[in-house]
């Protein structure tokens, strides 16, 4: 006996409405598939193109991801350096980054030969890792003494000067809009940190 239902308050057959199995798999499959052009709707017939694109080609998703884990890590700090001098908590930190990072490049077989490398980039690569370092020991420090949410936003000033910086001495180019949004994050920072 063929099963009907009410279906946009008409009486139907089920088997008129519903799809084959296989036919929802393969659009389980487009629904996941990032770098597809377009989705099909069989049942209203309708040939739809999106613009959806793979997340990991995507800046901002990586940016967003960064956002995330920053969060993450002024948190994790916060805890894990009540008990321990915040010197030795950055050391620890950079071993653990050290071998996850390692293993990464291990994994998916990105390491370089050091003769690869120009002696420019060296020498800028030396000067980020020594930034990267006062970096965390300036904020580690903060962190032992004052509150993560305060410390946290202070610290993400550090937007607004790369985009000066980048004007500075990348000749970057920033709209008036991109000026204006550099401003309501550093007024937003000192906000937030104010007691």
């Amino acid at each position: 006996m063929t099963e009907t239902v009410r279906f946009v308050g008409k009486t139907v057959h089920r088997a008129d409405i519903l799809l084959p199995r296989s036919e929802y798999r393969r659009l389980f499959a487009e629904l996941l598939h990032f770098g597809s052009n377009s989705l099909h709707n069989p049942v209203v017939g309708v040939h739809r193109q999106t613009n959806m694109t793979n997340p990991q080609t995507s800046w901002q998703f990586w940016a967003l991801l960064s956002a995330v884990f920053a969060a993450l890590t002024a948190i994790f700090a916060k805890v894990g350096v009540e008990e321990v001098n915040s010197d030795f908590a950055t050391f620890f930190r950079t071993i653990i980054i050290l071998v996850v990072l390692g293993g990464i490049l291990f994994v998916t077989n990105q390491f370089q030969p050091l003769r690869s490398i120009s002696a420019k980039s060296y020498s800028f690569l030396c000067l980020s890792g020594l930034a990267t370092g006062a970096s965390w020991v300036c904020y580690f420090r903060a962190l032992k003494i004052g509150n993560a949410s305060q410390v946290a936003p202070i610290d993400k000033l550090s937007v607004v000067l790369v985009a000066i910086f980048g004007f500075a001495f990348l000749s970057e180019k920033l709209s008036l809009g991109n000026w204006l949004g550099i401003c309501l994050i550093s007024a937003g920072a000192l906000l937030v940190a104010m007691k």
